[in-house]
């Protein structure tokens, strides 16, 4: 049985789906991550797999915290995650990190402007953080993947 929760504020279907793609690509990165993590060996990715590990659990702070704003605004959060593309070296691990990193950067700006046309400014707030660790993950995949 499904619990129901009557939302406080009302926001549209069309929010409520890009949060829970949005969930999906959080739920699959705190994996891609983690198990990139734990395959990392050898003197180069000895240097990396603390990093990948600490991204893996910011990524599983987001999606707790859209989970929980899904929830608030009477969305069912996803229990599914996009997929996972893990790759089999570190320039493909970092070759995929960019990507999707790329990817959810485009999909958090679409949710923010759909947010600031309804007026859901908590939610306004919520992605603009998460957007900032996007960029910064972003960033740290391209300057490694440079150095690979």
């Amino acid at each position: 049985m499904k619990a129901q929760r009557k939302p406080v504020i009302k926001v549209s279907e069309k929010l409520k789906e890009m949060l829970n793609e949005a969930l999906a690509v959080e739920l699959a990165v705190t994996i891609q991550y983690m198990w990139q993590h734990v395959q990392l060996i050898g003197v180069r990715g000895t240097g990396v797999r603390d990093e990948f590990k600490k991204i893996s659990l910011v990524e599983m702070k987001h999606a707790e915290a859209i989970a929980e704003r899904l929830w608030y605004l009477g969305g069912i959060p996803t229990v599914k995650p996009a997929p996972i593309n893990v790759g089999d070296s570190l320039k493909e691990f970092l070759e995929w990190n960019v990507k999707v990193e790329g990817e959810a950067h485009q999909l958090y700006k679409k949710i923010l402007d759909q947010a600031q046309k309804e007026g859901d400014i908590t939610t306004v707030f919520l992605i603009k953080k998460i957007l900032e660790d996007v960029e910064e993950h972003h960033d740290l995949f391209m300057r490694m993947l440079k150095e690979t």
